[in-house]
């Protein structure tokens, strides 16, 4: 994917006028960084909005006696870190990449400038905060409530967005990969792929994983395959 595709592909560019959208394409910078670089650190000060071009990014944390949690998947396509930004605090939350990634910046000037500017960019924050926290309230329930296939599942699902109809449901991700976005082994995340192949949710082949049924897997309980 590329910047003008990603673009392209974001709700929010296609509500903006026509001054609006030349305003980012020409403020917006592209980065790349390598597999399991930093995008962005706990602690630092928020100065960009982030868009996946290419790559896969996780958001996660590391306790104090050194063990990581992994909160959220980011696969192209995504627009992350606008809660600090809007809050004008830290961020609280580490941005690394599981591959080689490009990533659209987007300045802090420029996003409180479509703040101040555009209703339609007001309300897609909106809309996209709102998802945040369904996410993570999700998450909480996988945790607690859900078997290793389910989890699995809903790691995956919580990657698309159904806001990007153009976007394309395949991800190009490992095994290896999923586990450390569902906190699992790939031993076991090779098993419970198999058994979403085989509800026909998604097909998997070397690297990639192409989602057949958005719907289904983002409600996926292992119970349904025993009926």
């Amino acid at each position: 994917m590329s910047l003008e595709v990603l673009l392209q592909n974001s709700p929010w560019m296609l509500g903006l006028n026509a001054a609006q959208q030349d305003k980012v394409r020409s403020d917006i910078q592209i980065k790349r960084i390598p597999a399991e670089g930093f995008v962005c650190r706990r602690g630092q000060a928020a100065d960009y909005w982030f868009g996946v071009i290419s790559g896969v990014v996780k958001i996660n944390n590391i306790a104090a006696n050194g063990k990581s949690t992994t909160l959220l998947g980011l696969a192209p396509g995504a627009w992350f870190g606008e809660g600090s930004l809007l809050k004008e605090e830290s961020r609280r939350y580490d941005a690394v990449t599981l591959r080689d990634s490009d990533l659209a910046l987007m300045h802090k000037s420029t996003f409180l400038w479509l703040l101040d500017n555009s209703i339609f960019f007001n309300r897609f924050l909106i809309s996209q905060l709102n998802k945040r926290l369904g996410q993570f309230i999700g998450a909480m329930e996988n945790e607690r409530l859900l078997d290793v296939d389910a989890r699995v599942a809903r790691s995956l699902a919580a990657m698309f967005d159904a806001w990007y109809p153009q976007q394309t449901m395949m991800l190009k991700i490992s095994q290896e990969e999923v586990g450390q976005l569902a906190g699992l082994s790939r031993q076991r995340v090779n098993t419970s792929l198999k058994v979403l192949e085989e509800c026909g949710l998604i097909r998997v082949s070397y690297g990639e994983i192409h989602v057949i049924d958005l719907e289904k897997l983002s409600t996926f309980y292992s119970a349904e395959v025993e009926k």
